[in-house]
């Protein structure tokens, strides 16, 4: 993501590392640059805990990319 477009970022899925990074590869797939947001100052603390990692986006994306977000939802939801 070019550095001007990261003030821009917003976030549309929070969840664990795999689902994060399979929301990532889903709108990368549409064609929407994303990048993850983890907790790792958390892990350092209480390694043992699950860290939900974000999917950010740049504002422009918003609605395509909760759109995505959306589908993806359903399709794990079963609907």
């Amino acid at each position: 993501m070019k550095e001007e477009d990261k003030s821009k970022l917003v976030e549309v899925f929070t969840g664990s590392p795999w689902e994060a990074e399979l929301v990532k590869s889903l709108l990368g797939n549409s064609d929407i640059e994303a990048v993850t947001k983890d907790g790792m100052v958390v892990n350092v603390v209480l390694p043992a805990t699950a860290v939900d990692v974000s999917v950010l986006v740049n504002e422009k994306d918003y609605e395509a990319a909760m759109e995505v977000v959306r589908e993806y939802a359903k399709r794990e939801n079963g609907d």
